[in-house]
């Protein structure tokens, strides 16, 4: 009877869910850990694997009426295309763009590229009237955190992975508490992941600059 219950506490949102939306997150899931994994590896299928995993939130979240991470999967869509380029791209040497810290002026631009983002959202959701609930709020914060994220994964600096921690863990209890379930499991995964994947690059990074 307890383990019943512990089931039905978990997957409960899932009994009134359309079969077609949990069929969609489901291979929006996976497809996202294979992002996040390749990521960690520094290999290019971080970037079509993504593109597949965003699109089908992009949907997904609208749904739900979450636009703040709606933007986020659009604004990852459009930018894996970016960072597909920027990673393959190659300089006079023939060598392809290799992993580096942040600049004191890209600091000063992914503040202001938080704020700005933060702003943004802000404005989308009073637009939509959609501030009708706490989760809007914090979705808002974790918008600009991946917005940030994002912007630097795609000019392949470490510091990407420290916006992606953060987010992780914001987002975990937030979509457990909107009833996706597998999207939070996702998210405590990536956290995981994310760790790893700042330790891997650190140890890329150091590797460069020692020869």
């Amino acid at each position: 009877m307890e383990e019943r219950s512990i089931w039905y506490l978990v997957f409960e949102p899932y009994y009134s869910m359309d079969t077609h939306l949990i069929v969609l997150e489901m291979i929006a899931v996976l497809f996202g850990f294979f992002s996040v994994w390749y990521a960690k590896k520094e290999h290019i299928w971080v970037f079509p694997t993504g593109i597949i995993s965003t699109a089908l939130f992009v949907y997904i979240l609208w749904v739900y009426s979450l636009l703040g991470d709606m933007l986020i999967n659009a604004y990852y869509t459009a930018l894996s295309v970016y960072g597909w380029w920027v990673w393959t791209r190659k300089d006079d040497l023939n060598n392809v763009v290799s992993i580096s810290r942040t600049s004191p002026q890209e600091k000063r631009n992914s503040v202001l590229f938080f704020f700005i983002t933060v702003i943004f959202v802000i404005l989308v959701y009073r637009y939509f009237d959609k501030f009708t609930s706490w989760t809007a709020y914090v979705d808002t914060i974790t918008t600009a955190i991946f917005f940030v994220g994002m912007w630097l994964m795609a000019k392949k600096k470490i510091e990407n992975w420290i916006f992606w921690i953060v987010g992780d863990l914001i987002s975990i209890p937030l979509y457990w508490y909107k009833g996706l379930i597998f999207t939070s499991f996702q998210y405590l995964i990536f956290t995981a992941i994310a760790l790893m994947g700042y330790m891997e690059w650190k140890r890329r990074l150091d590797n460069n600059l020692q020869q």
